[in-house]
């Protein structure tokens, strides 16, 4: 009998572990299905910031993702803009740190100084928060899920964000919602 509830306790973890972040619409499922990132940009209700949630499939198992996603160096494969990226404080192993990320300018968005502090449960969750630097607003997570018996991961990704530029919140928006597949395809080719 304790056998089956150690059993029951063991597979009650395993699928909390990693569970969905957000209910995929038909959209984002049609996306992964095609092999495809999907995201969707709104406005928050305060009107000041943007919402960007995301989703994509790889086919690699969480801790490789993981540690992709928690490497400064993949950091750099990933965002294509990002030309610096660095711990200043804590320890991932402690279950948090603090970074910073700097990028050049694009058509959209001018060079930046990024600073966020990170809170890691592993293999499964990274939520993080702005500290300082040029954004007004950054607060999210990134969420993995296990697929397939755990050889592939399912990855969700949502973040508040918002800027003190004067740049047309309907063209940030698009400028996210073209951007961040690239950055989630990108992360797939740097894990598989």
């Amino acid at each position: 009998m304790r056998r089956w509830i150690s059993l029951g306790l063991a597979i009650w973890a395993m699928s909390a572990v990693g569970a969905r972040a957000f209910d995929l619409t038909p959209k984002a499922q049609a996306a992964l299905k095609r092999g495809e990132a999907y995201a969707e940009v709104t406005p928050d209700a305060d009107g000041v910031s943007g919402h960007v949630r995301a989703v994509i499939d790889i086919d690699a198992p969480m801790q490789r993702v993981w540690r992709t996603m928690t490497d400064c160096a993949a950091a750099k494969a990933m965002i294509s803009t990002l030309t610096g990226c660095r711990v200043v404080e804590g320890d991932q192993a402690r279950g948090w740190d603090i970074r910073e990320h700097v990028t050049r300018r694009n058509l959209v968005f001018p060079s930046m100084r990024i600073v966020f502090r990170s809170d890691y449960e592993p293999y499964s969750l990274i939520r993080f928060r702005l500290v300082e630097g040029d954004l007004k607003v950054q607060q999210g997570e990134w969420r993995l899920q296990a697929l397939d018996g755990g050889r592939r991961t399912r990855v969700f990704y949502e973040n508040r964000l918002a800027v003190d530029w004067p740049v047309p919140k309907a063209l940030m928006r698009e400028a996210l919602r073209r951007d961040t597949p690239k950055v989630l395809m990108n992360l797939r080719r740097v894990c598989e």
